[in-house]
């Protein structure tokens, strides 16, 4: 497998994700589709990155980081993770939120994400070392160590 960082454009292949998130009611692909091509998130300002993990030649998830707003402290925001069906329970998600912790930990102490896309998410951030906390639109935290 390998990660990289997205630029210009979001990776070929993206359909194909886009297509399995709508499958499982998952919204955030179209969300990161129409967010890059307005412009309005491109995840390219403020230590940002968008990661994407390829097996050979084919896109199997995507997931980024971004500076998180409105905290008494410095914090980036895990977003947009989406790990194609076929693809998951073989460690594509986990090296790929590593990569994107790694770099928000280069920005900021503290990481947040919401977990509530689907029941299979809070479990997953959980096992990476964030904590569950009750906060508007933020439901896990982790401090880094």
């Amino acid at each position: 497998m390998k990660i990289v960082i997205v630029s210009g454009s979001l990776p070929d292949g993206m359909d194909r994700l886009l297509s399995a998130a709508r499958s499982e009611g998952v919204r955030n692909m179209d969300l990161l589709q129409a967010q890059w091509t307005s412009g309005e998130q491109r995840f390219d300002r403020d230590g940002a990155a968008l990661f994407a993990a390829h097996e050979g030649e084919e896109l199997v998830a995507v997931g980024g980081v971004t500076p998180q707003t409105g905290l008494a402290e410095p914090a980036m925001r895990m977003r947009r993770f989406y790990v194609h069906p076929a693809h998951r329970r073989v460690g594509h998600g986990r090296a790929l939120a590593r990569a994107a912790m790694r770099r928000g930990f280069e920005q900021a102490p503290l990481l947040t994400c919401n977990a509530r896309a689907t029941a299979l998410a809070a479990p997953f951030w959980e096992s990476l070392g964030f904590e569950p906390v009750r906060m508007p639109d933020i439901t896990h935290i982790c401090r880094r160590r």
